[in-house]
């Protein structure tokens, strides 16, 4: 299972959110190019505890099980699911989108420097750091596909 805790794995995304650009559009979703580097920006933040989101109830209910489904295999994350309203992105990207595209990748690797820590997200709970490696790697790869990158 690819994590971005994985130096190669890293590596790839790296290089695929450098071939991001102001011409690229989205293939689903209503998110600008600049609207997703912000929101993958603020989802990094929430991962370092920069960013704090409530609870979910549903996830409360359901969110091991979700975890557990989601992150059990390669498959890709579905289009247009919900996010958690603190990292969801509205207004347009303020910055450029290099310095942005330098600022998530510098995010990416200070959560791999830093050590094994539990973090709760807002709709799976509690999470290792391997769990979360998962979930960003995915979390990434869906939004570098919804950019054709």
């Amino acid at each position: 299972m690819k994590t971005i805790l994985d130096k190669i794995t890293r590596d790839e995304l790296i290089r695929r959110i450098n071939t991001l650009n102001e011409s690229c559009t989205a293939q689903w979703g209503k998110m600008n190019i600049g609207q997703m580097v912000d929101h993958c920006i603020r989802y990094e933040e929430m991962i370092l505890g920069r960013i704090k989101c409530k609870r979910s109830f549903l996830g409360l209910l359901f969110g091991r099980v979700a975890l557990k489904s989601l992150i059990k295999d390669e498959s890709p994350i579905r289009q247009n699911m919900p996010t958690s309203p603190e990292i969801r992105v509205k207004e347009n990207f303020s910055g450029d989108i290099a310095s942005g595209k330098e600022k998530w990748i510098a995010l990416m690797e200070e959560f791999c420097r830093l050590p094994n820590q539990d973090f709760l997200h807002p709709f799976f709970g509690r999470m290792t750091k391997e769990q979360v490696g998962r979930l960003s790697y995915k979390h990434m790869d869906h939004h570098l596909r919804q950019f054709n990158c």
